[in-house]
């Protein structure tokens, strides 16, 4: 394979769902060169209650399909395989994989004032201590405070994320970390969350700062395309592409896909992940 067509080979994209679409929108708007193949694993949704050993082998068998579409890069839009694979499939694996705890943790870091970050996602992101992990290396004096919402991603999966029972789950999971943890900076641990940011800010107040790490993966996917020199340069007219795979519910994951993303995808292929 040329340089050229290493250059203009998309990036793979894969979240247990349709959360992660949170992150291809941010890859589409900031890298708009660049062509992309999004899967999301609707059949196994969510991954949160799932195994370590479970959730690195739905990640190895995702891996290895979005290999035959001759990815040149992979982004793990999930924070539950962010925090339990990455490690794992980054030393079995000669491409740049990148996850999006780091880069969300490091937007945390930035923006806090007080040094009390509270993280929100699933009960294994959160059991991990992953993003509590990586903040304490960027800055030991940091506190941060855990707070799984397993009713979050089928919420947002399901459509649910204006209704009013949305309003009372989050209070159920927020109102301690609202009133008694004194947290100035609250990350979205969890790419199905940004779904909700509008609810979630709204309940929170003006006062803490809300990390969406969707769009810090982006410019992180960004500098090391950059730094690879492997950047997609379009030509006049010419325009990226985007395909989307599913393992389930394919039509529901376009519908879900088309309210959100800045341009409308035609179709969505199913396909049996297990078989790779």
């Amino acid at each position: 394979m040329s340089i050229n067509e290493k250059r203009r080979a998309p990036v793979g994209v894969f979240d247990s769902g349709v959360g992660g679409l949170t992150v291809a929108r941010e890859i589409m708007r900031q890298l708009p060169n660049e062509n992309l193949v999004y899967f999301g694993d609707t059949a196994r949704v969510p991954y949160g209650s799932k195994s370590k050993d479970n959730i690195i082998r739905y990640s190895r068998q995702i891996i290895h399909f979005l290999k035959t579409k001759e990815v040149k890069a992979i982004v793990i839009a999930c924070n539950t395989a962010s925090a339990l694979a990455l490690d794992v499939v980054q030393k079995e694996e000669d491409l740049p994989i990148i996850g999006v705890i780091r880069p969300g943790a490091r937007a945390a870091v930035m923006a806090t004032k007080n040094k009390k970050i509270g993280v929100i996602g699933t009960e294994a992101t959160v059991q991990s201590q992953m993003y509590s992990k990586v903040m304490k290396a960027m800055e030991p004096e940091v506190t941060v405070i855990g707070k799984a919402c397993p009713l979050f991603v089928p919420l947002v999966e399901e459509g649910f994320a204006k209704h009013h029972v949305t309003e009372e789950i989050i209070d159920f999971y927020l109102a301690s970390m609202k009133k008694e943890e004194g947290i100035d900076t609250l990350i979205l641990g969890c790419t199905h969350y940004p779904l909700l940011r509008s609810r979630i800010k709204e309940y929170m107040g003006e006062k803490i700062h809300l990390v969406n790490p969707a769009y810090e993966t982006a410019m992180d996917l960004k500098a090391l395309l950059e730094e690879m020199d492997m950047a997609n340069d379009l030509q006049e007219k010419e325009h990226a592409s985007y395909s989307f795979y599913v393992s389930d519910a394919a039509d529901k994951f376009k519908q879900f896909a088309n309210s959100i993303l800045p341009y409308d995808i035609e179709t969505t292929k199913q396909i049996q992940i297990e078989e790779y």
